[in-house]
This record gives structure tokens, sequence and C-alpha cells, in this order.
């Protein structure tokens, strides 16, 4: 199947010099949620806004549903909603008419069922007529996202849209985002929130310093680089860790009242039950024991600083 959005050695200089984007290649799959991860200034926005035909690209090849950015323009901007970071609506309008207006941009006809669903999705229904100055800042960013999906695209860029939100709003917004994934739409995030990726995406692409440095599925990259730790609390503290125990990496607690074992998911299974069995052996009991895993952000913020 032909990619939603395709990326071919896409270079980007700014007046002075600057290299914001260097040789960037990418893919991304109809009816996926792809993250796109990176500390500031990575060149996530300038990614986005080139696809977006926001900003000028300085070489390579860009196509948005097949159509080339720059050679098909209006077929392939027709095909994208964006949601940027900033709030930019005009304060005076209702959010009916703002809405309805974003349609007309694209040349679409009127389609009130289809500009209700989105208020209504939105949580945004009882308040189609309410002026956009008169309503919070989580509205707002609610309002951006109805008109990014006045004109039904089928890719949708959410640029930090959680970015000033209540927690109660963001999953709002995230259920929203599931029913347009499972309605076909491919949705590009970027987030500073990284849980959120962690519970949305199924790929996660980490760009850093205008290089994609890891594209991958976002299962098989907690399992290949995450890394679980289990803590067994002992009965009696220990002076030093036996010499018979020869798992590696394992570590005794400062007080001797903790032995702590770090593994990946290869190592599991065998790894567990080979401790476990060697404190048996050796007379060592413990009175409790706990696991946990690497979360998502600590494998990005390992990626970025390796």
């Amino acid at each position: 199947m032909q990619p939603d959005i395709s990326v071919k050695h896409l270079n980007k200089t700014y007046a002075g010099g600057f290299q914001a984007l260097k040789d960037i290649n990418l893919e991304i799959r109809r009816g996926e949620i792809f993250a796109l991860l990176g500390p500031n200034g990575a060149g996530k926005t300038t990614l986005i806004s080139i696809i977006c035909g926001i900003v000028n690209k300085t070489s390579g090849e860009v196509k948005a549903a097949g159509h080339d950015i720059v050679s098909e323009y209006r077929e392939a901007r027709a095909s994208i909603g964006l949601v940027p970071q900033e709030l930019n609506t005009d304060s005076f309008e209702t959010v009916w008419d703002t809405v309805s207006f974003s349609r007309g941009l694209f040349g679409k006809p009127p389609k009130p069922e289809h500009i209700e669903k989105v208020l209504r999705d939105l949580s945004l229904w009882d308040k189609r007529n309410n002026r956009i100055m008169s309503l919070s800042g989580g509205m707002k960013r609610r309002v951006m996202i109805a008109k990014a999906l006045s004109h039904e695209p089928r890719i949708l860029f959410l640029d930090e849209p959680t970015a000033g939100v209540d927690v109660e709003l963001r999953r709002d917004m995230w259920e929203m985002v599931r029913g347009l994934r499972a309605n076909g739409v491919t949705i590009i995030l970027t987030t500073h929130y990284i849980e959120e990726a962690e519970e949305m995406a199924d790929r996660i692409g980490v760009i850093r310093q205008g290089q994609i440095i890891l594209v991958e599925d976002k299962d098989q990259l907690m399992a290949k680089l995450g890394k679980k730790e289990l803590r067994l609390l002992l009965q009696q503290p220990l002076e030093a860790i036996p010499g018979e125990l020869v798992l590696e990496p394992i570590e005794l607690s400062e007080d001797g009242y903790e032995l702590i074992y770090t593994f990946d998911s290869q190592q599991q299974q065998a790894g567990v039950a080979r401790l476990l069995r060697q404190l048996g052996d050796l007379g060592i009991e413990y009175r409790d024991l706990q696991t946990r895993e690497s979360s998502l952000e600590e494998i990005f913020v390992g990626l970025v600083h390796e």
C-alpha cells in the first residue's frame, strides 16, 4: 500500500546557513498513529511545516496522499489537516462560523451535518454560537482541531495538540483521535507528553539535530531498548553479593537489604528463574519482590543523549 506521507532526502537550510533538516527519509503508513519525538529545536515543527506547504524545502521530495507538495500543491494540501502549536483564531467569530469557514477555504461545499458531528465529538456543540474570545484556552485548542477536521482530511497533523489542556479534555481528545484512526485517518503527532505517545502511537520516530535517528514500531522499540528491573527485599541483610551469583548486572543496596537485577525482555524468563533458584540454593530468603519496566520516556531520553 502506498504510504500517506513519503519524504525522501529532504533538506532545509535557512538564510545564514543553519541546516534545520539533514537528509530526512521517512514513510508514514495509511491509517496509523505516528508519534514524532524530539527535544526543542530538533526540527519537528520544520518537518511538519514543509509537508503541510507552510515552509519551502531546500531539496528533496515530499508527497502527501500520493501528491507532490510542490507540483500538486492543491491536492496535497487538501488531503491534510493541521493543528498548529499556536492558538490562532478569529476572536470575534463564533465557533460554528470559524469552523464552517475553514471548510470553505478548501473549496468544499457546505456540509452542516459534518460540522455538527465534529463539534459534538469535541464537546463544542454547546459552544457553537459562542465567540472564540469567550472560550477558555482548552476550548480554543478544541476549536483548532475542529477547524483542521472541517474539510474531512485523510491526514491529520497534531503539533503539541494538548499543550495547556487539562487532563479531562486531553482524554476526550485522545478518544476522538482513536475514532479517527478507526475511520482510516492517518495521524502524525508531536508531543512533550511522552506518556501520550506510549499510550496512543503505533510507531515512534525520534528526531535529533535535524536527523531522524530511529523509526520503530512502539512495542518493538520498548521490547528492544526497554529494561526491566527486579528488586528482592531480603529477610536478612547481605554484606556483599555472594560470588556464586553469576548474573550480571546485579547490585546490592547500601543497607544490604535489596538485591537489584536489571535485564531485558530476552533475558526475562531464564534470568529471573535462575536468580531465584540460586538464592534458594544459597539459603538466601526474601520477603517481597517488585518489578518495573522502562517507560518510553526513559528510552527517549537515553536515545537523545546517547
